[in-house]
């Protein structure tokens, strides 16, 4: 009797057993508190969580703006004239101080920037699209975004092709100045028919005109210096999964188009109502250039199911 008070003595919860119970379930505790607090404060990381398992390739990753050096200077403002308004940053500045941009002039003068063609035509197929909003716009030849934010400001997803870094830089400020980070996936890589790399020629001052082909890269602005590198090139086909819906592709690069479109053969076959509403520049100087041509080019749409094409300018737009 005189140890009986050790025996009814409640068990002490400190324990080296406990301890080694509550080490790995505390470890997990916060692991997961601090894992959720990171992703609901970034949207961003959110999307590249969600886009790594959306698009499981080994080939190519998107573009990670958070990590892009910020280009600099910045001159960006609203667009006019369009019914979804987007702001977007300028790559050619022009040349300094005697030949600044245009839309510079107009931003000093108090004026938003001139409404791009494009966005106007990008917004005004979408706008016949509102009922399918799940579904992709695909941006070949993205540039500085003109069309990848014409379609993101009505709410659509967007997968944005451009192999110059420089115009990458400009994307990422439109994705931040547009708050649609969420919406815009970016690859640094040319759309074409082959995986691997593709020597591609980037003009000074021009990052607008750069292309594939050296003569369709200077084809209209033959003073400009030229240089030469190395992309990464890739077929849409091996990016977007069968399972998800394109409602929009629009390509516009610089004579490079045919390539582009047999990269996407089997998006471009799929069924009637299913195939995306096609957009390419059809500019056969440019497509010359490339070793290619607009015949060539109706003939494998042709075959594939595309029958109605019409031209706006030099761009076709094509329908099954």
């Amino acid at each position: 009797m005189a140890n009986a008070w050790k025996r009814d003595k409640s068990t002490p919860f400190i324990t080296s057993r406990n301890l080694l119970l509550l080490f790995p379930i505390s470890f997990l505790l916060i692991f997961f508190f601090y894992f959720t607090k990171s992703s609901n404060s970034n949207p961003n990381l959110t999307n590249q969580i969600s886009l790594r398992s959306l698009f499981p390739i080994n080939s190519i990753q998107p573009f990670d703006c958070l990590k892009c050096p910020q280009s600099h200077p910045v001159i960006a403002n609203l667009v006019e004239g369009v019914r979804y308004p987007f702001l977007y940053s300028l790559a050619d500045l022009g040349s300094l101080p005697d030949k600044p941009h245009k839309n510079i002039v107009r931003m000093l003068k108090g004026k938003p920037f001139r409404r791009p063609d494009i966005s106007v035509t990008i917004q005004d197929v979408l706008e016949k699209m509102r009922s399918k909003s799940n579904g992709y716009v695909v941006d070949v030849g993205a540039n500085v975004g003109m069309a990848t934010f014409a379609a993101a400001a009505m709410g659509f997803r967007v997968l944005a092709f451009e192999p110059v870094f420089e115009n990458l830089q400009r994307i990422c400020d439109g994705v931040f100045f547009n708050r649609v980070g969420d919406r815009v996936t970016l690859f640094e890589a040319a759309a074409s028919d082959r995986l691997g790399n593709i020597t591609f020629h980037k003009l000074v001052g021009r990052l607008d005109n750069s292309a594939v082909s050296a003569t369709g890269a200077k084809l209209a602005f033959k003073s400009n210096e030229e240089i030469e590198l190395q992309v990464p090139s890739i077929p849409l086909d091996h990016v977007i999964p069968e399972s998800e819906q394109v409602l929009l592709l629009k390509i516009d690069v610089q004579g490079w188009e045919y390539h582009v479109l047999k990269g996407a053969s089997k998006l471009l076959s799929r069924k009637v109502g299913e195939a995306p509403y096609l957009i390419y520049e059809e500019d056969e100087r440019l497509l010359q250039a490339s070793n290619s041509s607009s015949k060539e080019i109706r003939s494998f749409l042709n075959s594939i199911g595309y029958h109605h094409c019409t031209m706006h300018g030099t761009d076709a737009h094509c329908t099954k």
